[in-house]
C-alpha cells in the first residue's frame, strides 16, 4: 500500500479571506499568517487569500503611496520565511511596483521564499471599479523578473507553478475580473496542464451577485476540468459605497467542495481535498479537451518543493467519501435525479416502441427489483405515447425457486398497474429439459440455474412473436459490471431498459415512483418489493418458504460492488485506492479485509464477464458511466485480470 496522500493524487487545498485591516499591512500580515498556522495544522499544502489582501482591495490612492508599497514588500518576506517554516504554499494578494507601474498581483510563497508574482490581466474600469487608475494590466509588464524582498522573482501572466516531484500538481492564478471576461486565462492555464486554479478576488455584493458568481466558478472549474479555488475580500473592506461579504468556496469539475457563509467579521475559511488522479482521467479521457490546446501557448514553469508533511506521511482522507456515489446525499437532488433517470428510461423505450410501430411489449415479471422498474417504465412510456397500458403484457414465471412472497407481490402490483398479466409456470418444462439432458435430480448447480434463465427468455420471446410486440429486458448496470446473468438467458432482450441504472439506485427511483406516481394501494405492493431481498430465486426455498438464495451473499454487497463500478470505470482509479477510500467510506460496516474480499471479486467478474457486456442488447444510457460496448466501455473479452489483482494485494 502507498504511504501519502500525495499518491493517490489527493492534495488539501484552503481559501480564506481572513479579517482585514485596511491599510494596515503589518495587522494584514498578522491574520494572514495566523491563516496559514490554522491551515498547516490542519494538513493544507497550498492557501488562497483574496485579492490584494495584504492592503485591502479598496485603499483608492493609497496605492501610490511609497510607505505602503514599502510595507508590502516588508510583509512579503515575513511572510514567505513562515511559509518556509510552516511547510505550507501560501498565495497573498499584493500591489507590486515595476518601474514605478503598480501591478495587482497574485504571489505565491514557499519554502522560505516568494517563488513568483502573476500580475491581473483584465482591469474593470466601469460603475464602481476603477483599477485602471492605480494599476497597469498584465500585458504592459516590462520584464519578466523583478527585485523583490532582496531576490529575483519571476513575475507575469505566464506563470505555472508545479510541485518537484509531483508533476500532476499544477496551478495557476487569475485575479477577479479575469473570470468574468469572454476569455479567461484559467482556460488556457488549463490546457497547459494546471490542475487547479486559484482566484484572488474581491467582489462586491449585490443583490443575486452571490448565485451568479457561485454558478461562475463551478462552470469554469468545468469547462477547465480543474479545481477552482476562489478567495473573496471580507466585510473589513470600505463600506463607502459598497460591500463586500468574504465569501470563498471551491469547485472541481463543476462540484463545488467547500463554500463558506457570507458577512463574516472574524473571517471566512473553505477547506477541499482536491483529486489530481481523477481531474488527469477526465482530462485524458476527453478528446476535445485535449485538442483544444494552443501548442503556440508558452507558459513558464515555476516549479517548488511540495511540503514535507504532505509526502511522507500516511494516507489521509479529508471530508466524508461518499459511499453510494451514484446516490445524492441531499433528498431534493436525490429525487430529482431519480426523476431524470425515470424520464431518460421512459424516453428511450417509447422512441423505441414508436420505432417498431408496435403497441405491445412484453415484460418478465419476476416480483424483484428490476422486473418492477422496468414494468413501470413500460406502464409510463405507454402514458406517454397515448397507448393502452393493457397492451403492456407482463408474465409471471414462476419457477422451482420463486417463493410466495415475489410470486404474490408479481400478480399484485400487474393487477394494481392496470397492464395484462399471464402467469406461465415453467416448472414442467424445467424438469423435462433436466431429464433430456441426463442432469441429477436435486442438484442445484450452475446448469439447473441457467435452463430456469434460458426458459423464461424463450418464452418471453415466444410470446412476443405470438403478440407482435418486443421483449422488455430486465438486468441493470450493476448486474452487468457483475456478469451476474445468464448468457442468452436473461442477458438478452430486444431493449434493455434498466442497463445504465445501478442496483443501488433502483431501489430509490421505485420507492420515488410509489411516494409519487403510484401513491395509494401500487404503494403499498412496491415498498415491499423495495424491502424484499435480492434474489435469483433459482434454487428452492427454505423450509418454512422463505427465499434461500440471496444474491448478496454469493457475489458481495451491491452497496460495495456500486462504490468500486463508479471509482473503477468512472474514475479509473487503481485497485489500492479504491481500496483505501473504501475502507473510510464504509468503516464501521466493512473491515478492510471483507473490502478486499469483494474488491477481489468485482475485478475478477468484472475482466471475465466482459464478454457478456460485448453482446448486450440496446438500451439507454442514464448515469455518466455506462457499459455499452457501443458506446462507454469498449474492452477485450480476453483482457487479463492479474495486475489489477496484484495490486490489491
Amino acid at each position: 500500500m502507498k504511504e501519502s496522500a500525495i499518491d493517490f493524487g489527493l492534495v488539501k487545498i484552503s481559501a480564506v479571506s481572513p479579517k482585514l485591516h485596511l491599510a494596515d499591512v503589518p495587522a494584514n500580515v498578522r491574520e494572514i499568517g495566523n491563516a496559514m498556522r490554522i491551515a498547516a495544522d490542519a494538513g493544507v499544502a497550498i492557501i488562497v487569500f483574496p485579492e490584494l489582501s495584504l492592503t485591502g482591495y479598496s485603499c483608492g490612492d493609497l496605492f501610490f503611496q511609497n510607505l505602503l508599497l514599502r510595507e508590502v514588500e516588508s510583509g512579503l518576506a515575513r511572510l514567505a520565511e513562515l511559509a518556509g517554516s510552516l511547510d505550507i504554499t501560501a498565495i497573498v494578494g499584493a500591489p507590486i511596483l515595476v518601474r514605478q507601474h503598480v501591478y495587482n498581483c497574485g504571489v505565491v510563497l514557499g519554502s522560505g521564499k516568494i517563488l513568483g508574482a502573476v500580475p491581473k490581466s483584465h482591469l474593470p474600469g466601469t460603475h464602481e471599479f476603477y483599477e485602471k487608475r492605480w494599476f497597469s494590466a498584465a500585458a504592459n509588464l516590462p520584464e519578466k523578473e523583478i527585485e523583490l524582498a532582496g531576490t529575483r522573482v519571476p513575475i507575469g501572466a505566464d506563470l505555472i507553478f508545479e510541485a518537484d516531484e509531483h508533476a500532476e500538481l499544477r496551478f495557476g492564478i487569475e485575479l477577479c475580473e479575469d473570470l468574468w471576461v469572454a476569455e479567461p486565462p484559467s482556460g488556457k492555464l488549463a490546457l497547459a496542464g494546471a490542475a487547479i486554479i486559484f482566484n484572488l478576488s474581491a467582489s462586491d455584493e449585490v443583490v443575486g451577485k452571490t448565485q451568479f458568481r457561485n454558478a461562475l466558478v463551478k462552470m469554469q472549474s468545468a469547462r477547465c476540468i480543474a479545481a477552482y479555488a476562489y478567495a473573496g475580500a471580507g466585510i473589513g473592506e470600505s463600506s463607502s459605497d459598497v460591500v463586500y461579504a468574504g465569501e470563498c468556496f471551491i469547485a472541481q469539475n463543476g462540484d463545488v467542495l467547500a463554500s463558506t457563509e457570507k458577512f463574516s467579521f472574524t473571517g471566512t475559511r473553505a477547506v477541499a481535498q482536491i483529486d489530481l488522479e481523477l481531474l488527469a482521467h477526465q482530462r485524458r479521457t476527453n478528446a476535445e479537451f485535449l485538442a483544444s490546446g494552443d501548442p503556440d501557448c508558452a507558459f513558464r514553469c515555476v516549479r517548488f518543493p511540495l511540503a514535507s508533511s504532505h509526502t511522507g506521511v500516511p494516507a489521509e482522507i479529508f471530508g466524508n467519501v461518499s459511499r453510494t456515489p451514484f446516490i445524492p446525499a441531499e433528498a431534493e437532488i436525490l429525487d430529482s435525479h431519480c426523476r431524470e433517470a425515470f424520464e431518460i428510461q421512459v424516453a428511450g423505450l417509447a422512441r423505441r416502441i414508436q420505432h417498431l410501430h408496435t403497441k405491445k411489449v412484453i415484460v418478465g415479471v419476476s416480483g424483484g427489483l428490476d422486473s418492477t422498474l422496468a414494468l413501470l417504465v413500460a406502464r409510463e412510456a405507454f402514458f406517454q405515447l397515448g397507448l393502452d397500458v393493457a397492451g403492456v403484457i407482463g408474465i409471471s414465471l414462476p419457477g422451482p425457486g420463486t417463493s410466495a412472497r415475489t410470486r404474490g407481490n408479481a400478480l399484485e402490483l400487474m393487477a394494481q398497474l392496470g397492464v395484462s398479466s399471464r402467469e406461465i409456470s415453467i416448472v414442467p418444462a424445467i424438469e423435462q429439459h433436466l431429464k433430456d439432458i441426463e442432469h441429477a435430480e436435486q442438484k442445484y448447480d450452475v446448469t439447473f440455474e441457467n435452463s430456469q434463465a434460458r426458459e423464461r427468455t424463450q418464452i418471453l420471446m415466444d410470446v412476443a412473436c405470438a403478440e407482435g410486440g418486443f421483449v422488455v429486458g430486465t438486468g441493470d448496470l450493476s448486474e452487468a459490471a457483475l456478469g451476474w446473468c445468464t448468457f442468452n438467458g436473461d442477458h438478452m432482450s430486444m431493449y434493455h431498459v434498466n442497463i445504465g441504472v445501478p442496483k443501488t439506485l433502483i431501489r430509490r427511483i421505485i420507492a420515488w415512483v410509489a411516494r409519487g406516481k403510484c401513491a395509494g394501494t401500487p404503494a403499498r405492493t412496491l415498498m415491499d418489493i423495495v424491502d424484499t431481498p435480492i434474489s435469483p430465486e433459482l434454487v428452492p426455498p427454505d423450509s418454512s418458504g422463505a427465499i434461500a438464495q440471496i444474491t448478496e451473499d454469493i457475489v458481495g454487497p451491491y452497496e460495495l460492488h456500486d462504490f468500486f463500478l463508479f471509482h473503477f470505470c468512472g474514475n479509473a482509479f487503481t485497485p489500492e485506492k479504491i481500496q483505501f477510500l473504501a475502507e473510510r467510506a464504509f468503516a464501521g460496516t466493512f473491515d478492510a479485509a471483507t473490502i478486499r474480499k469483494w474488491l477481489a471479486v468485482f475485478l475478477r467478474r468484472f475482466f471475465t464477464q466482459q464478454f457478456k457486456r460485448s453482446a448486450c442488447p440496446d438500451g439507454p444510457k442514464v448515469l455518466p458511466i455506462g457499459l455499452s460496448p457501443r458506446g462507454d466501455w469498449r474492452m477485450p473479452s480476453d483482457a487479463d485480470v492479474a495486475m489489477w489483482l496484484r495490486g490489491n494485494e
